[in-house]
């Protein structure tokens, strides 16, 4: 079964433009990860936090992006839905960064945590999008 973008947009919390810069991001870091896994390093980078630099960068876009629209909501007079959208909003990014900053860490070898551990933050993250599912239909 396929979604809609419209589905997709609901379901997840995100705009088109976050949807983009999140697939642009997993373009780059896939090509980085190839690169990084044939062994082939060039320009000197072998270190997995350059892997995943795509990813923090659009982590970043992403907060600043949701920054901009609850100003914008905010001062349209929009306070409890502007609100209510960033708290979302914040929450998702911050479970998603979590998530790849433990397996950034586990896979250089600086932390001793478990697998489990590493995606908990996606089993929070998943779990919070099948309520918000629910609530939506």
């Amino acid at each position: 079964m396929i979604f809609s973008l419209n589905e997709l947009v609901h379901w997840l919390g995100l705009t088109i433009f976050e949807i983009w810069v999140n697939l642009a991001s997993l373009t780059v870091f896939t090509v980085l990860l190839a690169l990084k896994l044939d062994g082939n390093y060039f320009l000197g980078f072998s270190g997995w936090w350059t892997v995943f630099t795509p990813l923090f960068i659009a982590d970043g876009l992403n907060t600043y992006f949701c920054a901009i629209i609850f100003i914008r909501m905010h001062m349209e007079g929009m306070i409890k839905v502007g609100v209510l959208r960033a708290l979302w909003s914040l929450i998702s990014l911050l479970l998603v960064f979590v998530f790849k900053y433990l397996l950034c860490k586990k896979l250089s070898g600086q932390s001793s945590l478990e697998y489990s551990e590493v995606f908990s933050p996606v089993f929070i993250l998943l779990q919070l999008i099948a309520v918000r599912a629910c609530q939506l239909h």
